[in-house]
Order: C-alpha cells, then sequence, then structure tokens
C-alpha cells in the first residue's frame, strides 16, 4: 500500500478529521423570490462509502458511514434595485468511520456554520427561456467542536468560498441548472503543527425537466478539483478530488411547501472516501 511516507496512516486519518467545504446547489435554487420572503430548509443526508483512496491506491479495511442534518435559512430583500438573500446554514453530524481496520474516534454534533450573500445582477423576463445569473460569497465560521485527532465535521478555521450561479430557460420545460466556486481556507496551527489546504473548486451541473410549477425531475453532475493537504508542511496525499452524478426529484405538496429527493454516487474519488450511495431529503417551508 502506498503513502506519504513522512507522514503514514496516523497522519492520514487526522487529516480526514477536516472534510473539504463545498456550497452544493440543488435545482432552482438561483431562483429569485419577492423581497421580504423567508425560506426555510431542512435537509437530511446520508453518507456510505467502503473504499478510501490516497496517494493512488485503496486503504484496505477502511469504510465511512455519517447522517448529516442541516439546518439552513434564506431571507430575500432588495439591495438598491437587485434582489439579494442572506443564507445561515448550520449542520449537525453523527460519523462512524474505520481506517486501515482500525476504529476512528469521531466528533460528533454541530459542524461549522455558514454565512452567505447572494445577489443577482441578471434577472430573467421570461423564465422559460431567459438567464438568471447570481453572485455568492458564502463564509464558514469554525463554530464546530474541532479535535485534530478526531474525524469530524468541524474545520477549526475559517474558510471564504465566492459562487456564481445560473439558471438558463431552454424552452418546452427544460432548464439548465449551474454553480461554480473556489474555496480558500485559512491555515491553521494545531498543538503548534500547521495544517494547509490548497483552494479547491466545485463545478456543479444540472438539467432539469419541470412538469408545471410543481414537479421536476433533474439529473445533475458535481466535480472537485484542489484541495490538498499538509501538515506540518508534508503532503498527506489527501486532496479534493471527486466526481459524482446525481439525480433529483422535486414536488411541491401545497403552494408553500416542497419536499425533494437525491440519490448520488461516486465515480471517480482521489484523496478521500469514495462515496458508494449519497441518499438526501430536503423538506423546504416558504413564509
Amino acid at each position: 500500500m502506498k503513502m506519504t511516507q513522512t507522514l503514514g496512516a496516523t497522519a492520514v486519518a487526522l487529516s480526514l478529521a477536516a472534510p473539504a467545504q463545498a456550497i452544493d446547489v440543488g435545482p432552482a435554487d438561483y431562483t429569485i423570490l419577492p423581497g421580504g420572503t423567508t425560506v426555510g430548509m431542512l435537509y437530511w443526508q446520508h453518507l456510505s462509502s467502503d473504499t478510501l483512496r490516497v496517494d493512488g491506491s485503496d486503504v484496505p479495511g477502511s469504510s465511512f458511514e455519517a447522517d448529516i442534518a442541516i439546518m439552513r435559512s434564506l431571507n430575500y430583500f432588495t439591495l438598491g434595485d437587485m434582489p439579494a438573500a442572506f443564507h445561515v446554514v448550520a449542520p449537525f453530524a453523527s460519523i462512524d468511520a474505520d481506517i486501515g481496520g482500525f476504529g476512528q474516534k469521531t466528533t460528533d454534533g454541530l459542524g461549522d456554520t455558514t454565512l452567505g450573500l447572494t445577489l443577482w445582477p441578471v434577472q430573467p423576463d421570461t423564465p422559460d427561456t431567459g438567464t438568471t445569473l447570481g453572485f455568492s460569497l458564502f463564509a464558514t465560521l469554525p463554530t464546530g467542536d474541532y479535535d485534530p485527532a478526531r474525524l469530524g465535521i468541524g474545520e477549526g478555521t475559517f474558510t471564504i468560498t465566492p459562487q456564481v450561479g445560473v439558471i438558463q430557460g431552454l424552452g418546452n420545460g427544460f432548464y439548465f441548472d449551474g454553480a461554480l466556486d473556489v474555496a480558500f481556507q485559512q491555515d491553521h496551527d494545531e498543538n503548534g503543527v500547521t495544517h494547509e489546504r490548497d483552494p479547491s473548486w466545485q463545478l456543479q451541473t444540472m438539467l432539469r425537466k419541470q412538469w408545471g410549477p410543481g414537479t421536476s425531475m433533474t439529473i445533475g453532475y458535481s466535480g472537485q478539483r484542489g484541495g490538498d493537504q499538509s501538515v506540518g508542511g508534508a503532503k498527506t496525499g489527501l486532496k479534493t478530488h471527486r466526481d459524482q452524478l446525481r439525480l433529483y426529484g422535486t414536488h411541491f405538496l401545497n403552494p408553500t411547501t416542497q419536499i425533494q429527493g437525491m440519490i448520488g454516487k461516486d465515480f471517480n474519488v482521489e484523496g478521500g472516501f469514495e462515496y458508494d450511495s449519497v441518499t438526501q431529503i430536503r423538506l423546504v417551508k416558504v413564509f
């Protein structure tokens, strides 16, 4: 088994305690809503993996299971004459993992809180064939319980993520949804050892078929690159390199309540756990 020689499996386990930040979007998430609207979202997500890939080789006896709940709110308003929205995202997690046949200590509970602001300089005259363009800036704060010797969803540092999102109407009920972001994480010292992560970027693309205003099906792709990790100046072999396919189904139960399901699967991962399955359920309430 090939691994970074200067660090070995112990450092790999420590570095995995801080998963790379990603600002995921779903179909129609960049839709502009009227000022004064508040949207509450509750997510449940289950991640499962039995493959850990480091420096191009699998680490035998490794597995990962996580249940993640996310509470998110969006408040829409007008900034000058431009539509805008303020985001608050708070995750909670329960994690179980083995690396190389050894059970890992984990940190459950509250993760890092993300605050965000979105502005829409381009609004569609006709949503069926028009263009919606938004720019977002997210700041992830180290509010979670962080321990570099444990697996968890706390980073122990700050991350800034600018993102651009687009919705393009294609006609006949078809839409293209896309987003591109780059995450910049601040270096941090733990017990005199410097932890570093290179900038990582994520591209998300989706083709959505809308059957009226209430129901849609979407096939999507997420690709992540960059994010090479170092501990004490030595590369760990871990990074953000992941390709994932996703399938979404969305339905409004009534004019203000939406439910969405998503299933996903990784097909190309380097420097981390490859998820055999990702299952997500999202409940949305519009106020």
